[in-house]
């Protein structure tokens, strides 16, 4: 990989905050000093939380990290793909979830409602039993979407892929700006179903559970997900138009995770690759204040539909399923 220094990765930054997320609508409320508080969930103006998945470039990328972090733990991950319909459509998937998940963040309580109402109403359907061994799972282990020990790890993928994108498309966050969206990810958890005593109390006490966490050995992916998850997070199937983009959006997917994960999956991290990724995201923070608002803030739903719409006209994705799953 080439470096990306100078005016070169000025540009890359125009092409990539410039891609079709842009066609998007707009950040619900921004900038509005009128809106009323009770009219969100997480309030324009207020919100560490909006402020932070209102920013096209997070939207775009944070979803394909926490989906590889999320895939280190196994009960999880495969508990997920047993109770997914998805079958051949892994991207139509997580485009569904990132809108529903912007839709929460950027919406009026009545559209996160309508989401949410949707969501719940699937994650009462979301239990079973492992038919097979799955890391240290036994086969015959039940899981469950409502079990509050999940709901934290999906919480925590969520939360630490935000922060870490953000930071390194738009700007370090100050202990009080991290421990304001930490408390908004709380919420974010508890309109899900998660119970409030589930998670840290503070951000701190996140990061000292996080750091620990990620360093747990039961953290490592089956190969069922070593298989899915790098391909549904690095290769999209985006329109024509954006696939310039797609190697810079994989390059900082790949720079902001942790190098215990880029370890297990075994993707290849070396110093040029830093200093392109270090490079890349420099300029891009300097550059994007040359966008309009428009252009840089706002939901990507059409990005969304078009992946989907890409993913169906080329018949789908085929993917292996997990041991003893039915297709």
């Amino acid at each position: 990989m080439r470096f990306l220094g100078g005016s070169a990765a000025l540009r890359a930054g125009f092409r990539l905050l410039a891609s079709p997320g842009r066609l998007g609508g707009t950040e619900d409320g921004a900038g509005s000093t009128e809106a009323a508080e009770d009219s969100y969930y997480f309030p324009p103006g207020r919100s560490m939380a909006r402020r932070v998945h209102g920013d096209r470039a997070v939207g775009l990328l944070y979803g394909q990290r926490a989906l590889l972090i999320g895939a280190l733990e196994p009960l999880a991950f495969t508990g997920t793909v047993l109770a997914s319909k998805a079958g051949d459509h892994p991207f139509a998937r997580l485009a569904h979830t990132a809108k529903v998940q912007e839709t929460v963040f950027l919406g009026t309580r009545a559209e996160a409602d309508a989401a949410l109402d949707a969501v719940h109403r699937l994650h009462q359907r979301v239990e079973g039993t492992l038919p097979h061994a799955a890391g240290r799972y036994p086969a015959g282990t039940p899981y469950s979407a409502c079990d509050p020990n999940l709901m934290l790890w999906t919480l925590a993928v969520i939360a630490d892929s935000g922060r870490a994108v953000y930071e390194a498309m738009v700007r370090r966050l100050s202990e009080a700006e991290r421990e304001a969206l930490w408390q908004d990810y709380v919420r974010f958890g508890q309109l899900f179903g998660m119970p409030r005593e589930a998670a840290p109390a503070t951000y701190c006490e996140f990061r000292a559970w996080w750091d620990e966490r990620l360093a747990s050995p039961d953290l490592q992916p089956t190969p069922h997900a070593l298989e899915v998850a790098p391909l549904v997070a690095f290769e999209q199937p985006v329109p024509a138009v954006a696939r310039a983009n797609l190697a810079l959006q994989n390059l900082v997917i790949k720079g902001t995770l942790p190098r215990r994960v880029r370890d297990a999956f075994g993707i290849t991290w070396t110093a040029l690759h830093e200093t392109s990724f270090r490079a890349f995201t420099a300029n891009h923070r300097l550059a994007r204040h040359l966008f309009p608002r428009s252009l840089r803030r706002g939901r990507n739903d059409l990005f969304f539909d078009a992946v989907t719409r890409s993913e169906r006209l080329r018949g789908g994705t085929r993917t292996s399923a997990p041991p003893t799953a039915v297709r």
